[in-house]
């Protein structure tokens, strides 16, 4: 595939789509849904609709352009002997981690909280990695899976803005991928740290990464 140039901040980028993926970050139940661990920490999880439809937007056109897009999840084994205990007791949740909520327990594999929603539902071949840390990277596959397929670029979408994406964001840096992050395909509970965490993406000549929108990666996929 050609390269095409998507308008962005601090500076327009041009990529290769044979060598870019989507990585959709933790767009679940639990996160976006009343009677998940989002709203058991006290948050607004209605707040987090808004990159529901530029994400949808995105994966389409990403798909009809024969995109790689990886979904990912936040979450851990039944058994939680991959969740740290420091991770389980931090905080004052309604909810912990494991315990039963409305949709199943808490951040756990197979529950229908830990699923994805169903308007960004995987379509059949669409890599879905577990992880049971804020980054895509640590304790998973993610890593091969991007080596395997030539991967240089990552368009980074999902929530929240400056937990998991951020998280993500940085640990592909360190890793040498070149990081395109569109602002209205992230969300947080607090809008604040939203723009903030985009601003320390792109500052600093683009110290982490691109940050654009999804109207300006649709307008360059579709040029």
């Amino acid at each position: 595939m050609p390269d095409i140039v998507i308008e962005a901040e601090p500076e327009a980028l041009a990529i290769d789509l044979a060598r870019t993926a989507v990585i959709m970050i933790d767009m679940q139940r639990d996160f976006l849904e009343p009677g998940g661990f989002g709203e058991s920490l006290g948050n607004d999880v209605s707040l987090l609709a808004a990159a529901i439809e530029p994400c949808k937007a995105l994966l389409n056109a990403a798909r009809q352009q024969g995109v790689l897009v990886i979904h990912t999840r936040e979450g851990h084994l039944p058994d939680l002997s991959d969740a740290h205990r420091a991770k389980i007791e931090r905080g004052d949740p309604s909810l912990r981690i494991g315990q039963m909520g409305p949709m199943g327990r808490i951040l756990i594999r197979g529950e229908s909280g830990h699923d994805l929603i169903p308007e960004l539902y995987p379509q059949i071949g669409e890599p879905v990695v577990d992880k049971p840390g804020k980054g895509a990277f640590y304790a998973t596959d993610l890593q091969d899976i991007l080596q395997k397929r030539a991967v240089e670029n990552l368009i980074v979408c999902g929530v929240t803005t400056e937990v998991c994406v951020h998280t993500t964001v940085r640990e592909a840096n360190d890793r040498g991928y070149r990081c395109l992050v569109p602002g209205d395909c992230c969300a947080s509970y607090i809008p604040e740290f939203h723009e903030a965490g985009l601003n320390m993406i792109k500052a600093q000549g683009g110290i982490f990464g691109w940050v654009t929108d999804s109207k300006s990666i649709l307008a360059g996929l579709n040029a």
